[in-house]
């Protein structure tokens, strides 16, 4: 597309070219050629079957399949995860094929699911037995002084109702004595566990339901114990009710329902207690034994799975992948072949056609797969070829859009004016190698740290590794500049210029200096911290620096931009766009700049914010005191009328110019490349390139409209964004120099061991959660700002869409 103008394009500059690609793949041969494919990762394919469901599909059974033997995996899964395994990666190879593994898997699932299913049924009757054990050791103690508790309350009762009782009820009582001992009542009971938060509700909600005819006796556990029915460690109390009657007894039978309470058997004859808890605690040692197998194999059987479960993994889920990008084909007309479309790069011609063949050949197909390289006006994907360096940069510009296909690469700068915009505001070199230490950490270990689940910071951090890396470098670099090392200065590069006009200052820093030696050869001399008039020297600087650097990324943009429109041919963007918007930004700010630099150079006591003003408001008065140079009210009044006549410059002709394009376009009157105009950012969004489309001339000029005002205001609210520069730098140093001072200094003031450390634990607590976590944060925030909207909104359009190709490599990063 842009050969012809530049040759070769640079890997990073420019993605990839990319075709779009037909296969005709014989259906014999087709599933290795996929397969083949997938191991090449170059092939982005295209649905062809975007219409058709999932279960209307060709392969929809073999997915289905996979999906099974997902699940199961899944399972196996949990299972390691619950006995505190974790999956090995296995160095030999596995060559189980997915009919194969399909059995296993189902063996093995079986065995699992059959090896729980005893567990937990050895498991109940094991706590079961247990409860029973503890009920009867405590119950035994409770029954008989329970019972003869009864006893007495029931013969006080009886001698309360004789004496109250009248004659007919002595009567009654009687009849009753010379009744048949076999048809009074009985006293019965009633033992168990119950929640001991539950304890108290049971009770009081036992007695309200036999209106106080039971008694209650309850003794605590001192250790927790596992409940049967949800296998979970819980505090319990046994209890025994004694009741009298059927209907006391099925009541409380329900209130043990309703509040969990389990149930087990007591007899009343000790011997048979005795013998009983003999019996259980024989069967508990016999259970514990079984368990202790069962368990043991559980964890043998899952670690032998452990071994392959990775290996088998990959299996289904690269099946799973083909099967799916093999439901992406359409069938011929012959249901003999299958026909795939799709991108690729065209570097990769060769590789895939040799993959192609390779596949013929193990298929023992007689007939080929057809590569055949399609025509189309479909914009093509995005590619570029990173790697561990440059892909997080490039992840920086990606988040704020994909680039259009082959338009300029902003990464490509970013790797440079991304960290030295962040060590403008970041500058200290005490820091910086703070910072260059953590993430040399990181760089070192990254074969070990990029196997390992970190956190999600640590993720971000880790996978940034390389721009801290070069925020780290370029911190160090400016804070050598502003010589600062935690705020505090040192002679690092030779003496100060400037010392002691007699004796008589002593170690005076605010008067009596004066240059004594020549300047400092690199950096802000020394002497200047602490002085009086360091703040408003520091302001003025960084301020004027701040502009300066903004300025010159400001036209780093627009030439850029001059640069897309040379690739794509689009003559009207360089005339009517990139030469105005040149002429507009300089006339005003770059004559700044230039201002700045001659008043740095001769000395200068001109007032520049005057000098702009008055260069609008009364552009032809005399400059008096503040002309920097001959000429420069004639020079003035020229770039002043440039900027004005650069407005109209960008507004008016390009959608007259547009519109002619169009209608000689389809008159046949001129004719031009596919390649050369459809895929320019600035012509396809006018919709005059597809097909016989109307050209909708009002829509094409209130878009001009809109864009060029966004540009004048631009070029002014842009420049002044880039005084967060100044404004951050100042706000680090002034932080820093108060944690120096007023934290680290003034606790150094006491001589005291124990408020010296404290002050040295609070610096540095100060100095790593504020300056170099916030700080850092910020800085980092406010110079990613600085490149997505006043860096790449000069030229960059970012309507693109990734390259994605069907790759294995890719499997093993993504969690099902």
């Amino acid at each position: 597309m842009g050969d012809g103008i530049f040759g070769p394009t640079m890997d990073l500059m420019r993605s990839e070219p990319m075709q779009l690609v037909q296969l005709i793949i014989p259906i014999e041969s087709a599933y290795r050629t996929i397969s083949y494919l997938g191991d090449l990762g170059l092939f982005q394919f295209n649905d062809l079957n975007a219409e058709k469901s999932p279960f209307q599909r060709t392969y929809a059974a073999q997915i289905k399949r996979c999906e099974e033997m997902a699940r199961k995996l899944r399972f196996f899964k949990e299972q390691m995860t619950k006995a505190g395994l974790s999956p090995t990666r296995s160095l030999r190879s596995s060559d189980i094929d997915l009919d194969r593994l399909e059995v296993v898997l189902g063996e093995l699932e079986s065995e699992l699911i059959e090896i729980n299913s005893n567990n937990e049924m050895l498991q109940h009757s094991y706590n079961e037995l247990s409860e029973y054990k503890l009920v009867l050791q405590k119950a035994g103690e409770l029954f008989h002084s329970a019972q003869s508790s009864v006893a007495a309350q029931q013969s006080e009762l009886e001698a309360y109702n004789t004496a109250e009782a009248s004659i007919d009820s002595a009567l009654l009582l009687e009849q009753e004595m010379t009744m048949d001992p076999s048809k009074q009542v009985k006293l019965g009971y009633i033992s168990g566990l119950v929640a001991r938060e539950k304890a108290m509700a049971f009770e009081r909600i036992l007695f309200r339901a036999t209106r106080g005819n039971v008694f209650l006796k309850q003794s605590v556990l001192e250790n927790a114990v596992v409940d049967p029915v949800s296998g979970d460690k819980v505090e319990k109390n046994v209890f025994i009710v004694f009741y009298s009657g059927e209907r006391a007894k099925n009541k409380i039978l329900k209130l043990c329902e309703g509040f969990g309470a389990n149930r087990y058997p007591f007899l009343e004859d000790l011997n048979k207690q005795f013998q009983i808890i003999s019996q259980v605690s024989g069967r508990l040692a016999e259970l514990k034994t079984t368990i202790d197998v069962g368990l043991a194999h559980w964890s043998n059987l899952l670690q032998t799975i452990g071994f392959e479960f990775e290996q088998w993994n990959f299996l289904v889920k690269k099946e799973k992948s083909i099967y799916h990008t093999l439901n992406m084909l359409n069938m011929d007309v012959t249901k003999k072949c299958l026909v795939a479309e799709g991108w690729c790069p065209v570097f990769a011609t060769d590789q895939i056609q040799n993959g192609l063949r390779r596949a013929t050949l193990d298929s023992s197909s007689q007939i080929g797969t057809i590569f055949h390289v399609l025509q189309t006006k479909d914009s093509p994907p995005t590619y570029f070829q990173t790697n561990k360096f440059t892909s997080a940069f490039q992840e920086i510009v990606d988040a704020y859009g994909v680039a259009k296909y082959q338009e300029a690469n902003p990464s490509v700068y970013t790797i440079v004016t991304f960290p030295f915009l962040f060590a403008v505001m970041f500058g200290d070199w005490g820091h910086g190698i703070c910072l260059l230490v953590a993430t040399l950490y990181f760089i070192f270990r990254e074969k070990k740290l990029s196997s390992q689940k970190l956190g999600d910071i640590m993720e971000m951090a880790f996978s940034g590794r390389y721009v801290i890396m070069m925020m780290a470098i370029f911190s160090i670099y400016t804070g050598l500049i502003y010589n600062e090392f935690f705020s505090v200065p040192f002679e690092l590069f030779g003496l100060s210029a400037y010392g002691c006009r007699d004796q008589s200052c002593g170690d005076a820093s605010t008067t009596g200096l004066v240059k004594v030696r020549a300047t400092y050869p690199f950096g802000l001399d020394p002497k200047w911290h602490g002085t009086r008039s360091e703040l408003p020297f520091l302001n003025s600087m960084k301020m004027k620096m701040s502009i300066l650097f903004g300025v010159a990324q400001m036209n780093l943009g627009i030439i850029i931009s001059y640069f897309n429109a040379k690739f794509f041919g689009d003559h009207i963007n360089i005339w009517y766009q990139f030469v105005p918007q040149m002429i507009f930004l300089n006339s005003l700010f770059g004559y700044l700049s230039l201002l700045i630099i001659v008043k740095w150079c001769t000395g200068s006591q001109a007032d520049l914010y005057h000098v702009m003003i008055y260069m609008f408001l009364s552009p032809t008065d005399d400059l008096d005191d503040n002309q920097l140079f001959f000429g420069q009210k004639f020079f003035q009044i020229l770039l002043l009328l440039s900027a004005l006549a650069a407005v109209p410059w960008m507004l008016f002709p390009k959608p007259f110019l547009l519109k002619k394009q169009h209608e000689e376009r389809f008159q046949g009157q001129s004719y031009a490349r596919l390649d050369s105009s459809d895929y320019s950012p600035e012509i396809e969004p006018h919709s005059v390139s597809h097909n016989h489309e109307e050209f909708e001339f009002s829509e094409v000029f209130v878009h001009q409209l809109i864009h060029t005002i966004e540009f004048v205001l631009g070029a002014v609210s842009n420049t002044a964004s880039y005084l967060r520069l100044w404004a951050l730098s100042l706000a680090h140093s002034e932080l820093a120099s108060v944690f120096y001072d007023k934290v680290l200094l003034l606790s150094w003031g006491y001589n005291s061991i124990l408020a010296r450390s404290i002050g040295l634990i609070v610096f540095i607590f100060a100095t790593v959660g504020v300056l170099l976590v916030m700080e850092t944060l910020s800085a980092f925030l406010h110079a990613l700002r600085l490149h997505w909207v006043e860096f790449q909104n000069k030229f960059y359009v970012g309507d693109g869409y990734k390259f994605y190709p069907f790759s294995f490599a890719s499997l093993g990063e993504d969690d099902e």
